[in-house]
Formats: C-alpha cells, structure tokens, sequence
C-alpha cells in the first residue's frame, strides 16, 4: 500500500458571493477574558475570514476559541486569555454573508453512492479493521519523516509488560514525537520499571505483590526523593519502560495532574490552565494525533486539535486523529467529531500497540 496525503482544495474566493461578501464585524474585547456580543466561535474547519478585502485564513484553530484579528492574522485564542481591545470577529453565519466563511469539503473524498438500508456502519466490536491497521502503518512511517506524531496514553496501557515493550519500541523508532498524559501513567510505567508491578501486580504475570498496594506510592516518593524523573532514572538505573524511552530519546511529554492524583511526580502540572497550554505546545505542530483508552484527555486533545494544518512551506494537510479503546462508547463519542480525519478502533489498547509494533517491523 503506498501512503499519499489527501490533497486541499481552497475555496475559489474569485466567485461572486466572496468577491461581494463585506468585511467581518471586528469589536474590541470589553475587558481581559470576555469576548463582545455576538463573537464567531471558531470549528475544527478551515475557516476564512475577510478582512480589508482580503480572505484570511485561521492558520493555528481551537475549536470553542475566537478569531482576534491582529499584526494582519487571524490568531486562535481561548476566552481566558483575551486582553481587552483585542479585535475580536463577530458574526453567527459562516457562508460568506458575514465576511466568515468555513471550509468543509477541503480535504473531500469521493463516497460511493449508499443505500437506504446498510449494516454495521458504526464502530464496534464486529468492525473488522485491518484495513484501519494497515494505514496506520504506511501513515506512521510517512510521518515519522514528514510529520509530528503525538500520542495521548491512559494508565491502562502500563498494566502490561509487552505493551510498555511495545510502545517503547515506537518510541526508540521515532514514531513518537510527544506524549501526554496523566500523572498515573508516568507513575505506573516508572513502578514497572523500579519494581517490576503495576498498581502492585507483577506487570507480567498479573500476581498481586505482599505490600503491592504501597509500589505506586514507593515510587512516585521515591522520584520526589530524586528531585526529578530524569534523576531517578539515573540514579536508580531504570533501564526499561515508555518514560525511560522517552527521556533517553529526548521526546516531550506532558503530563496533565487531575483531582485525584497521588503526589503528584514532579513534572506534573498542578494548574489545568498550564497543562491546558502544554498540550496545545504539542498538539499545535501535530499532524498525527493517536489517543488511547483516556476518554476525558483524548476530549481536551480533540477540543484542540483542528482537521488541518498550515505546514512551513504554506500548505495545508489533514491532521490524523484516532481513538482506540475497548468501550464502543468512547470510541463512537470520540469519533463524532464532523471531521474526515478521525477513526475509531474498538480494541484492547495493549493488543493494538503490540501489533502496531510488529507491523511497523519492531517487536523483537
């Protein structure tokens, strides 16, 4: 199979209906994090906006965020950062009558014709996805080179010794280009690899340790001890896991803290406002975007991540997104994103990254 990039068609803004649309409605922001009546809420589309008489796209979208017009760009911000005066564009239509015009058929495919009646169209158990593995070798392999693979990780993948294997595997391949997660995957993959168990069971043969209930504790302590992930890794001399892969291979991680975490390890953001800003670092140079068994990161990952990106030489590709997990659920709700560009995999996340890792030729 040979991988190619779906090609983006711009709109043709020499038709009459842009050529005759007035300019978008700018307002200043009446004071620091509040937008003015009527502000244009921002989609996961290409979206253009006519300013001065000329169509200018959002290069860097959040969807639920506003355009504020400023030194001649559309810029993207949240709410809680507008300052007041910002140039906000107002307007609630989005065909061009309002000076907004958002692109959905950018990237578009041709379908075959459906029938009124068809079986198994959702994402389930009965979905047969080979075909899903096999391009997502051939797009992990051209973006390994072209591209920037972000990964998003629940704890779940860390009960498993071949999994940690596996996706260490990727990362020592550079299939990974960032990370994130939670506190509770840095903190079991780390006890994997200090005390060989997950939340006290062997990772391996799933055996419940004497005290195994304490490992997590011991270990996130123990990195604290250290003063930092790096530190405990070297003076414990961890040799093994996805964190270990990571920083032996200098790929950022982010690890987002939550209510009910442990500790937490010490690069765990405490404030969700900063790890909010620290994933959309990442998910800003993202092209492939790969969430596993974590429904409420990979809904803050999708919340941030457009269907496109403005590459460096100005053109403009489909940004990847998948959502694997074992409840169809998740993945359905996931998927239901209106984008071209997200797939579901109802799946054992351990199981789809050990064949991720075999198809890729890894797994040793």
């Amino acid at each position: 199979m040979s991988f190619a990039l779906k090609r983006y068609t711009a709109p043709d803004f020499s038709k009459e209906v842009f050529q005759n649309a007035p300019d978008a409605q700018l307002l200043p922001a009446p004071k620091n994090g509040v937008a003015p009546s009527g502000y244009h809420a921002m989609s996961i589309y290409p979206e253009y906006f006519k300013i001065k008489g000329k169509w200018l796209l959002a290069e860097e979208s959040r969807m639920d965020c506003v355009a504020v017009y400023e030194n001649g760009r559309i810029e993207v911000r949240e709410f809680r950062v507008l300052k007041a005066g910002d140039q906000v564009v107002c307007g609630r239509t989005e065909n061009a009558e309002e000076g907004i015009f958002m692109h959905t058929d950018g990237f578009a495919e041709e379908r075959a014709k459906k029938d009124a009646f068809l079986f198994r169209q959702g994402r389930s158990r009965e979905t047969a996805f080979s075909r899903d593995y096999d391009e997502i070798y051939e797009l992990l392999r051209h973006e390994r080179e072209h591209g920037h693979i972000v990964w998003v990780l629940g704890p779940a993948f860390t009960f498993d010794s071949d999994a940690r294997k596996a996706f260490a595997s990727l990362v020592d391949g550079g299939y990974v280009h960032a990370l994130m997660a939670g506190n509770a995957l840095a903190t079991h993959d780390l006890e994997g690899a200090y005390l060989h168990t997950a939340l006290g069971q062997n990772i391996y043969t799933q055996e419940n340790m004497p005290n195994g209930h304490y490992h997590h504790l011991d270990t996130i302590n123990r990195v604290r001890y250290h003063g930092s992930i790096a530190d405990f890794i070297k003076n414990e001399h961890i040799d093994n896991g996805i964190i270990y892969a990571c920083e032996k291979n200098h790929v950022p991680y982010v690890l987002a803290g939550s209510i009910r975490d442990d500790g937490p390890l010490p690069p765990v953001y405490a404030n969700v406002y900063e790890a909010q800003d620290a994933m959309r670092d990442q998910v800003r140079k993202a092209t492939t975007v790969i969430c596993m068994a974590t429904m409420l990161h990979t809904i803050a990952t999708g919340n941030m991540t457009p269907s496109y990106r403005v590459m460096p030489d100005g053109s403009i590709r489909q940004i990847y997104f998948y959502y694997v997990d074992i409840s169809e659920f998740a993945v359905n709700k996931l998927s239901d994103r209106g984008s071209l560009a997200a797939h579901g995999i109802v799946t054992n996340v351990q199981d789809f990254i050990v064949n991720i890792s075999k198809g890729l030729g890894l797994w040793k």
